[in-house]
């Protein structure tokens, strides 16, 4: 029988880099509700965020150990304490560019929760198996949509020129996150998320053709501590209601 993995401080602070990036993705799509060009993607990004928000909540229970403590967690951290990547903190206002992150990001995100569909701790394991049920439906959608754009060659063009700009933000997101090392020993994932990396690239080639290699310049090994300059306005923004009442319970 398998023994249940205690999560200790360095593994809660892996688990958290990951639960940040969920929950500013899903704040980042729902911020297109009512402004998406059509209507369908207005409520196709409202879905996917309420997905990824629900992500991050699983884990931000597991990293608190109580539910109930994670509004007050998540809206009054400082900006150092969050481990976010750079590619969830940065406004993309643009659509074209909101597309490409999002078909970038659930690109990755699988190869991610696949790390954790053996991992020595249950309540992950049923975490993930739910997760990549509902990335399988964010990853059809960004694939039929792309599909559609990169055939008309303005939208093409549009779309080229949005994903370079989004690469380099994507190389943070395989950036090393604090407690991976204990989180491996562990078993409570079966290996580093940065080895997944060849496995998105070529995702990402077999769909857009071959890249410009100057894109791709190596993961800095910042462990997820630098801020982009964006992520104030950001939180301050989601923030909002939050600080209206904050002893309230939403």
């Amino acid at each position: 029988m398998m023994v249940k993995s205690t999560l200790t401080s360095p593994i809660k602070e892996y688990l958290l880099a990951f639960a940040d990036d969920e929950h500013l993705m899903g704040q980042q799509h729902t911020e297109w509700i009512g402004i998406a060009p059509f209507l369908e993607e207005d409520m196709a990004f409202a879905s996917i965020g309420q997905d990824e928000l629900g992500h991050a909540s699983m884990l931000y229970s597991l990293v608190l150990g109580d539910s109930s403590e994670i509004d007050g967690f998540v809206f009054n951290r400082k900006p150092e304490e969050w481990r976010s990547c750079q590619l969830v903190e940065s406004n993309h206002r643009e659509w074209e560019e909101a597309l490409m992150r999002h078909w970038c990001y659930d690109m990755a995100e699988d190869l991610r929760w696949e790390l954790f569909r053996k991992s020595s701790h249950p309540e992950l394991v049923s975490i993930s198996e739910r997760a990549l049920k509902e990335e399988a439906y964010h990853r059809r959608h960004a694939e039929a949509l792309v599909e559609n754009l990169l055939s008309v060659p303005s939208s093409k063009s549009r779309l080229m020129e949005a994903l370079e700009k989004i690469i380099p933000e994507v190389l943070d997101l395989f950036s090393p996150m604090p407690g991976e090392e204990d989180a491996i020993s562990s078993e409570v994932v079966s290996g580093k998320y940065c080895d997944m990396f060849p496995v998105w690239r070529t995702r990402l080639e077999n769909r857009f053709g071959v890249l410009d290699p100057d894109l791709f310049t190596g993961i800095d090994d910042v462990t997820r501590t630098r801020r982009h300059s964006d992520f104030d306005v950001l939180f301050n923004r989601i923030r909002e209601v939050f600080l209206l009442d904050p002893e309230a319970t939403w």
